[in-house]
């Protein structure tokens, strides 16, 4: 399981970070200062860093300064074209900015901690064995032939398992945030993943919203 710290001042934020990334699979801690951050550090073996710029006791570009080796993800009000350069140029793998969309957060820590694993990334679940870095799935043994887009779309329901997400959400994260097709595209592609894995009890229907894979 992937550590992530979460640097923020903003107690709402910070929780609503937690919980939704707490939700999909991470294990988070939590500092709303700089210094308690480099205090959180020393302490525990992190994976990677959501920092605040504004910080009531230093800023993000500084602060990173201190965090060598471990990837951060700037979240921060400044839009600047000035300040994006900044901070990527800092040493930061991406630059968010305020306000953003959760599941594009989450979106972009997947893709930033991929980029760092060296280990080979693997779901198992009763049955069901996926291998993300081969992008080969098994069934009670034998291999299951998905398309890329049929895997695609399950990678983000075991990345978001248990969560409920819309046909929209899913069009974002699983074609892409440019993807300009019909919504119904994704009722196919749920009804091929539930007859091709014999996910049928467990790839639910969440009424009038989208689906969730259900895991316990």
């Amino acid at each position: 399981m992937k550590t992530i710290l979460i640097v923020e001042d903003e107690v709402k934020i910070n929780k609503l970070i937690f919980s939704s990334l707490t939700a999909v699979g991470y294990s988070c801690l939590q500092a709303y200062y700089g210094m308690e951050a480099l205090a959180v550090l020393q302490k525990e073996t992190v994976d990677l860093i959501i920092l605040d710029i504004q910080l009531p006791d230093t800023d993000g570009f500084s602060l990173i300064k201190s965090m060598k080796d471990i990837p951060v993800i700037y979240l921060t009000a400044r839009s600047a074209i000035e300040d994006r350069i900044h901070g990527l140029n800092s040493g930061a793998e991406d630059y968010i900015v305020k306000p953003f969309a959760l599941d594009e957060l989450i979106a972009r820590v997947q893709v930033v901690l991929r980029r760092f694993d060296s280990e080979e990334e693997v779901f198992k679940w009763r049955n069901l064995t996926v291998n993300f870095e081969k992008y080969t799935v098994k069934l009670n043994g034998g291999t299951i032939d998905l398309k890329p887009q049929e895997f695609s779309l399950l990678e983000v329901f075991i990345r978001h398992k248990n969560m409920a997400l819309t046909r929209e959400q899913l069009l974002q994260l699983a074609w892409g945030f440019d993807y300009s097709g019909d919504v119904r595209t994704v009722d196919v592609h749920v009804q091929r993943l539930r007859k091709k894995l014999q996910l049928d009890e467990q790839l639910k229907t969440v009424f009038k919203l989208g689906y969730r894979l259900e895991v316990e």
